[in-house]
């Protein structure tokens, strides 16, 4: 058993300012459990075109207000007490709120190695 804090991983290459948000890879491929688990802040106003292609993705809002569009159009309000999954490796937009951001615990399967960064200027949307 171990116990780690976002302050622990905030000092490390594990804090991780993708751009539009900062991502705390509270458990990484190094741990060795089999899954990554993120604490995810997506900034207020801003949209990600992403694309985990190696990568299942749930994400679950514990604060805050965003939304996810997937690649037809659709728009997902999320909200606290939300889950949304990617299970099929889905492109998508990602926005914070209009006036807050959104907070997320992210999972990925399978685990991400933790120092992974997005690139936003790809017009295939960031991956990895």
């Amino acid at each position: 058993m171990f116990i780690r804090s976002l302050n622990d991983v905030e000092s490390t290459d594990r804090f991780v300012n993708w751009g539009n948000g900062t991502s705390h890879r509270l458990l990484t491929q190094q741990d060795g459990v089999g899954f990554t688990v993120c604490h995810t802040v997506v900034r207020a106003g801003t949209e990600s075109k992403l694309h985990y292609r190696n990568h299942l993705e749930a994400c679950y809002c514990i604060a805050g207000t965003g939304e996810v569009e997937d690649m037809n159009g659709n728009v997902y309000p999320i909200k606290t007490g939300d889950i949304y999954v990617l299970d099929k490796h889905d492109p998508h937009f990602l926005r914070g709120g209009q006036s807050e951001d959104l907070i997320l615990v992210s999972v990925f399967n399978p685990p991400l190695s933790g120092t992974e960064k997005h690139d936003l200027n790809n017009p295939e949307g960031s991956a990895y």
